[in-house]
């Protein structure tokens, strides 16, 4: 079997897990729009807009994979989230500043995880594509263990400016030796450089490359992804959620991103044996079903909040690393620069549309809609995936896809 495991993915792995940590620890940004005096629909408004820039540049930012390497876009990607992270210090209210703020470090990790997939997907041998996907997740999962519960020991329980300005100087120290890392990575010999960087390239290549029913899978991920990383936070705190001596949000992450670890190392090969499709349908249920569990935790029972998180943390293992590989199937190796662009793009679609969605629902409704809504988008994908998967409806379909792209 081709090999996979050498210095190169070693280097991208910690590395991954070092800025894994730095993102995660902004997961207590919600309690910083709060502490400037902000309340849930306003974290949905500040987090959904700021993820705009990402969104718009995604294109770009895959062109410049395409054209200047994967390795040197990852590291621009460093510089322009630690930058984010900075600016933060001037802040003292819920101004324009807050938005060019959010939008920073969105777009730097825009950077880091579209030229990281590009980078590991040149690397790997095509028959290990969807594993070294997987392992590299397993990086960003650990540092999912340790960002959060840091990220509460530092803000404590009375918050004050001096602890988000710690937060926000540990998030700028945890960039230093993921950024150094890059600079022991070899070149991938299946990587290609274009020499242009025109839009209209990326257009005409997604429209070529285009991947299907999976695209609605990515958004519903992406959608999925704004529970933990914007609104677990805010929702903790208004539900009054407590375990004397332990950190609620290192409990879910433990539990998530513990627990998804322990499935992506054990399950990493079944994909390629098995089949990708019926991984990502068990991951879509799974992730669903852990939605429905939020509304079960209570601030009479806080440690309920592990079942939800245990079942979210096996739906992601299952599904991120396979529906990206089948994202990613259609485009050829010049050009994975652009679909690695284009899925994470599309992750971030379904964040910026439901943050500010998701922010109205549990303003006026109440947080267990909130956990609802996004269980029956998760069914709701799947199901339409499975049904697109089926053969007689791939014959039917596929020729009005190759007359819409002509």
């Amino acid at each position: 079997m081709s090999r996979l495991y050498d210095r190169s993915f070693a280097c991208a792995f910690f590395s991954q897990i070092g800025f894994v940590l730095a993102n995660t620890l902004m997961a207590h940004y919600a309690r910083w729009i709060d502490f400037l005096g902000g309340d849930v629909e306003q974290v949905g408004f500040i987090m959904g807009a700021g993820s705009l820039v990402g969104l718009f540049l995604r294109p770009w930012i895959g062109q410049c994979i395409d054209r200047i390497g994967a390795r040197n876009v990852w590291l621009l990607g460093y510089l322009i989230f630690g930058i984010g992270a900075a600016v933060n210090f001037g802040l003292s209210d819920l101004g324009i500043g807050i938005y060019v703020c959010r939008s920073l470090l969105v777009l730097g990790a825009a950077f880091v995880f579209s030229s990281s997939l590009a980078y590991i997907t040149h690397h790997a041998p095509p028959e290990r594509r969807t594993e070294a996907i997987g392992i590299l997740g397993v990086g960003g999962f650990i540092g999912m263990i340790l960002g959060p519960a840091l990220g509460d020991m530092i803000l404590g329980e009375t918050r004050e400016y001096s602890n988000f300005r710690t937060l926000f100087i540990v998030t700028e120290a945890s960039l230093v030796i993921p950024a150094l890392l890059l600079f022991f990575l070899e070149p991938p010999a299946a990587e290609t450089r274009q020499s242009s960087a025109r839009l209209t390239d990326f257009f005409h290549t997604i429209i070529r490359c285009w991947p299907g029913a999976i695209v609605l899978v990515v958004a519903t991920f992406g959608l999925c992804m704004a529970i933990p990383f914007i609104f677990l936070a805010k929702y903790i705190d208004e539900v009054g959620i407590s375990i004397p001596g332990i950190s609620e949000m290192g409990l879910f992450f433990v539990c998530y991103a513990g627990w998804g670890l322990t499935v992506r190392i054990s399950s990493r090969k079944i994909p390629d044996r098995l089949g990708r499709r019926k991984m990502l349908l068990v991951g879509c249920a799974v992730m669903g079903s852990g939605m429905f569990l939020f509304p079960w935790v209570d601030a009479a029972h806080p440690w309920r909040l592990a079942a939800p998180a245990l079942l979210c943390g096996t739906g992601h293992a299952l599904m991120f690393h396979t529906a990206t590989s089948l994202f990613l199937h259609t485009f050829p190796s010049e050009v994975r620069g652009a679909g690695s662009a284009l899925s994470l793009m599309v992750l971030d679609l379904g964040c910026i549309a439901g943050a500010p969605i998701l922010g109205y629902v549990a303003f006026h409704f109440g947080y267990d809609w909130l956990f609802r809504c996004v269980g029956l988008a998760c069914f709701f994908s799947g199901t339409v995936y499975a049904i697109s998967s089926v053969p007689v409806w791939k014959s039917r379909l596929q020729p009005a896809l190759e007359e819409a792209s002509s």
